[in-house]
């Protein structure tokens, strides 16, 4: 029986509600809405650690990174080494399976070029060298790669990380070796900083209203919020600073970005239905974390607020079978139910290590934990959602079925005590478990919040031009 092919699509920092045809009316994503009402949405898919390395490592793995030991940046490549070493990356297990494998775009492995398991990857360093090649300067406006002040590419669309991005992914589907199915992993950079869309993009939303950011009764007041959530914000922008007006065109940077990458899709998915792929690949989109866009004066990711760790998740069965189409399941999905279910789309077994559940099948529901730098926590079940934050000592508690966007704490609340207490000691005991060195004496291990807004000891702004060594190129 010939096997179905596996297009798996990722974006960078791009949050949950940002697909026309699931409620938000200001964005355009046309070929994000046809991923929908051809399929299925996720739409509580979550991230268990909302930062770009140990999201990208879940992928690869099917762990939790609070199982895995990766919770930031800093690096994987122990786990990763090991995991190749052991023939369970989900790039691996596909190759072994029969696979043609290929990655195309931002991996953000440690190091660089390390493929961990593909075949071949092609990544933005690859784009920077063509751009050299050509006498073109991408990123010259000088935002970096964490500021969120808008800024317009110094390149043409068809010039564009994205548009290069999606150019080599067509490559490849034209070039492939067509006696074995094929894996391929179109990673895009964007929406992560900088918010630079191309002119044409960002002409496109003249006119159009932005929302506002969310705010609650517990962060109305920039100076009363808990301060240790927002820490992360003040080491690594200064959005906390923007009026309105500002907030409003860092969103629509935001979304220009996001509909340059749809727009980019329509090319990709032509290719499937021109080479008369899309009657056998399944089609999978989400994005490795969320960006919080001005939601209680925060930004970035980092944290479990729905904006950072809540993201997007679409399945598009091969045409005409499959799964229903127009379909929502509400019930709660992570990332590591994506390598769960490519291999079972594959017909290969998951490695014992690996968690997660097959998103075409029914699954219950679960309770989320999530761990972020050793420092922000989160447990997630029956319908509330508990944030901590060792930062300051903060904890939030939110009825998410009535609240789903986080406006009204409860946590000081004495008819909320019991609820507050259980979920408390729940993850207390679920990091005893998976991260015993986070804790001391039993509890989490703290450290003092900034005293006023803005007040941190080092920031990061993101310096990265052009350095081979890293693949962080957005």
């Amino acid at each position: 029986m010939e096997r179905d092919n596996i297009l798996l699509i990722t974006t960078d920092q791009q949050r949950f509600d940002t697909i026309q045809a699931l409620g938000n009316g200001s964005i355009f994503t046309p070929h994000l809405n046809y991923l929908y009402t051809q399929g299925t949405a996720y739409t509580r898919c979550y991230a268990d650690c909302p930062i770009c390395v140990p999201s990208r490592t879940t992928l690869m793995t099917g762990q939790h990174g609070y199982d895995s030991g990766v919770i930031s940046n800093a690096t994987h490549e122990q786990v990763m080494r090991q995991a190749t070493a052991e023939r369970r990356t989900l790039p691996a297990l596909l190759t072994d399976a029969g696979y043609q494998t290929k990655a195309v775009g931002k991996m953000h492995f440690d190091p660089a070029r390390a493929c961990y398991g593909f075949e071949s990857t092609l990544l933005p360093l690859d784009y920077l060298r063509e751009c050299e090649r050509r006498g073109l300067r991408p990123k010259v406006h000088g935002a970096m790669e964490c500021e969120p002040a808008p800024a317009l590419s110094t390149v043409e669309t068809k010039d564009s990380i994205t548009t290069w991005t999606v150019d080599r992914s067509i490559d490849f589907l034209d070039t492939r070796d067509p006696l074995r199915p094929f894996f391929l992993w179109t990673s895009f950079t964007k929406p992560h900083p900088p918010f630079d869309p191309c002119r044409d993009f960002w002409d496109l939303y003249a006119g159009v209203p932005m929302p506002e950011p969310v705010y609650g009764d517990w962060s109305r007041e920039l100076e009363r919020a808990p301060q240790g959530f927002l820490a992360g914000s003040y080491e690594n922008t200064d959005l906390h600073l923007y009026g309105p007006a500002q907030l409003a065109a860092v969103r629509r940077a935001y979304y220009a970005m996001i509909t340059q990458v749809d727009y980019a899709l329509g090319r990709l998915f032509a290719c499937l239905r021109e080479s008369g792929l899309d009657g056998n690949t399944w089609v999978i989109f989400t994005s490795d974390h969320g960006e919080m866009l001005g939601d209680h004066h925060m930004s970035q990711k980092n944290l479990f607020f729905e904006g950072s760790a809540h993201v997007p998740c679409l399945i598009l069965p091969p045409k005409g079978r499959g799964l229903p189409v127009n379909r929502r399941v509400d019930t709660l999905a992570q990332l590591t139910d994506v390598f769960a279910t490519v291999l079972a789309i594959a017909g290969a077994p998951a490695p014992p290590q690996a968690q997660g559940v097959d998103l075409r099948a029914d699954y219950p529901e679960r309770t989320f934990y999530g761990n972020s730098l050793d420092v922000n926590f989160c447990v997630m079940r029956d319908g509330f959602k508990l944030v901590y934050s060792a930062c300051g000592d903060h904890t939030l508690l939110f009825d998410m079925d009535n609240d789903p966007m986080e406006r009204r704490d409860l946590a000081a609340l004495p008819a909320y005590a019991e609820r507050r207490q259980e979920l408390f000691a729940e993850l207390l005991a679920h990091t005893a478990r998976t991260r015993p060195q986070a804790l001391e004496n039993g509890y989490f291990r703290t450290r003092p919040a900034p005293r006023r807004p803005g007040d941190v000891q080092t920031r990061w702004l993101g310096f990265h031009w052009q350095d081979s060594s890293v693949d962080t190129f957005h």
